[in-house]
């Protein structure tokens, strides 16, 4: 049984603060699970419900278990509909990006991603398509929200997510930089070359100035009917898809 002192802690790990606090972030439902325990995270504990404990894989020895009821996953889960586990991660250390690794492939980078939903979605789709390595924006939402780890549904274990100072990052940068705006090339006649940077604006926003004066490469689109706009999330699925087709 859980006391009421381990309940507060899991539940204090909903939020931001307290995950930079104490280094752990949540995970939950067993697929996502099993990504990150044969990925370089490091697990901490595995909450589970008893009735599904056959589900587990072998464990390595050094992460803990931790048998608790369904009224107890209510108590510590995000989910409205808690999904029989929950674990605690470590939050890895900050990698260091080191452009050299970015060089004969594209990178997504996303400024100011705001939505837990987009970024994990985002990621998944990065991971579908073999992208090894995504850029986020300092003022980009934080990719350990349970939001966007359950979005991400275990593709976060497999993409390296980096933040960076954009401006920072694209004055020094000797790669193309391609970015999505309304008025660029379409997307399906743009000479891609062999590599480069792929940058993705704020849902309401778009790109920043700041990042816009670095783009030498802007591509759009092509919008056929009326919608406004395009989900974020949507039109990197998009961006992704043609950046496999051209390279293969």
């Amino acid at each position: 049984m859980l006391s009421k002192s381990q309940i507060s802690f899991i539940k204090s790990l909903h939020q931001k603060k307290y995950r930079k606090e104490h280094g752990l972030f949540i995970v939950e439902g067993i697929k996502s699970i099993k990504e990150f325990i044969l990925s370089s995270y490091h697990i901490h504990t595995i909450f589970y419900n008893s009735e599904q404990y056959n589900l587990l894989p072998k464990l390595p020895a050094n992460i803990n278990l931790f048998e608790v009821k369904n009224a107890e996953l209510d108590k510590i889960s995000t989910l409205q509909t808690p999904q029989g586990f929950l674990a605690l991660v470590h939050i890895p250390k900050n990698k260091e990006l080191d452009q050299k690794e970015l060089k004969n492939q594209f990178t997504l980078v996303l400024d100011g991603v705001q939505d837990p939903g987009n970024m994990g979605t985002i990621i998944r789709t990065a991971d579908w398509f073999g992208f090894k390595n995504i850029i986020c924006s300092v003022d980009s939402v934080e990719i350990f929200n349970p939001k966007t780890v359950q979005a991400t549904m275990g593709s976060l274990a497999r993409v390296n997510i980096f933040e960076a100072d954009l401006p920072v990052l694209l004055t020094d940068n000797t790669l193309p930089v391609f970015g999505a705006l309304l008025d660029g090339e379409s997307i399906y006649k743009t000479q891609w070359g062999s590599e480069g940077l792929v940058i993705l604006g704020n849902e309401g926003k778009g790109i920043s100035p700041e990042v816009i004066k670095k783009i030498n490469k802007p591509v759009t689109i092509p919008r056929i009917g009326e919608a406004e706009s395009l989900n974020v999330a949507v039109s990197a699925a998009i961006f992704c898809a043609e950046l496999v087709r051209v390279r293969n």
